[in-house]
């Protein structure tokens, strides 16, 4: 009986060994070398100003990770059934105004009114003020947008908007949430920025090689593109006329710069603000245990073997930013508690401080300070 139990125990144990080491995962991952963390020291030193929101209940609605003022001067809040709601700026008055049938991540509106939405699901698109919904764009060169991330409206009519992973659509891995942990991982840099032009109806790369290409925004003048890289913890500055501009060796002359770099969390959406801010969220802050494995391919194919519920994720850690687009923090609000999940922006009017984020389950507000 004891050398029945030995056989079956090693027996066991090879076939443990085997599984961690040959299970087949779905990414390839690449080693990088990943930068010092810089901690919350600084401009980033703890506080809890974003703690204590107010909040705006939205019923069984989860995840209101974009939000913008219309035209119509309604807020709107894209979340994770598929719906946009639409609803006056206190919260009141809520309505669907129109479910994609996927997952909005970002959208702007157009000069004519047209919410114009960077779908996760299916591509870009374009919704009509009296709810039409249109595909703008699915693929380029032929090739699939996977990821549509976030999107931004030029005043000559030009869309410029993030399709953040080319190696894992949501749609076919599980979700947003889950194609974008799959990327970062993984660090293949698939990520790229796309330009849409309404008047030729034609789609063209502007820059490529980014890790998880995130949020997206536009300078005063409208010839620069702030991007952020959430998979390298860094925002880029690009040229709006940058054509197809590889990224994954590091700064191009004349093309793109990184502004801000080495950032304490991983960098989600974009936001234009008041008096020239440009506003940042923090979906997670950096987990060294992450960091560590930068170098070592091998061990992130192992973790995806691990039960889900030891995956080293990130803990829960509220933190957005504001800065000059000359790169200097203007602000920084945090909850060490993490109480509202996954902050992503902040969405700024004159009167309050809109929190996005991936998971919460209501709208978190704050009065606008100056």
């Amino acid at each position: 009986m004891l050398n029945k139990a030995l056989w079956l125990l090693g027996l066991l144990l090879v076939a443990a060994v085997g599984y961690f080491a040959w299970w087949p995962v779905p990414i390839e991952p690449v080693a990088w070398q990943a930068p010092a963390a810089p901690g919350y020291v600084g401009v980033h030193a703890p506080n809890t100003r974003l703690a204590g929101l107010k909040m705006i209940d939205i019923g069984a609605e989860v995840g209101p990770e974009h939000m913008a003022i219309g035209r119509d001067g309604k807020l709107y809040a894209a979340v994770a059934s598929g719906n946009i709601l639409r609803m006056n700026p206190d919260g009141s008055a809520q309505q669907v105004f129109v479910n994609t049938g996927g997952r909005v991540l970002g959208f702007d509106f157009d000069a004519a009114g047209n919410l114009i939405a960077a779908d996760a699901m299916k591509g870009l698109l374009s919704v009509t003020p009296d709810r039409r919904v249109s595909v703008l764009a699915e693929r380029v060169g032929g090739d699939p947008i996977r990821y549509a991330d976030a999107v931004v409206v030029a005043a000559n009519g030009r869309m410029y908007f993030t399709d953040a992973s080319t190696r894992f659509a949501p749609s076919q891995w599980g979700g947003t949430f889950e194609a974008s942990v799959l990327d970062i991982l993984e660090q293949q840099a698939s990520g790229r920025v796309l330009e849409y032009d309404p008047a030729t109806r034609a789609t063209r790369i502007v820059a490529r090689g980014l890790a998880f290409a995130n949020g997206i925004a536009l300078s005063r003048d409208e010839q620069t593109l702030f991007v952020n890289e959430t998979g390298k913890y860094r925002v880029w500055k690009i040229g709006v006329g940058a054509r197809d501009v590889d990224l994954s060796a590091g700064p191009v002359a004349g093309a793109a710069v990184v502004l801000l770099d080495n950032l304490p969390g991983y960098p989600d959406n974009l936001m234009r603000g008041l008096d020239g801010r440009i506003w940042l969220g923090f979906a997670k802050p950096r987990n060294p245990k992450i960091d560590d494995m930068a170098g070592k391919p091998w061990l992130r194919k192992v973790t995806l073997r691990l039960p889900r519920a030891l995956w080293p994720v990130p803990k829960a850690y509220g933190h957005v930013i504001a800065f000059s687009e000359d790169g200097r923090v203007l602000a920084d609000l945090q909850d060490p508690s993490g109480a509202y999940p996954e902050t992503t922006a902040i969405t700024e009017t004159p009167e309050r401080w809109y929190v996005q984020s991936l998971h919460a389950h209501g709208i978190g507000w704050l009065p606008r300070s100056p």
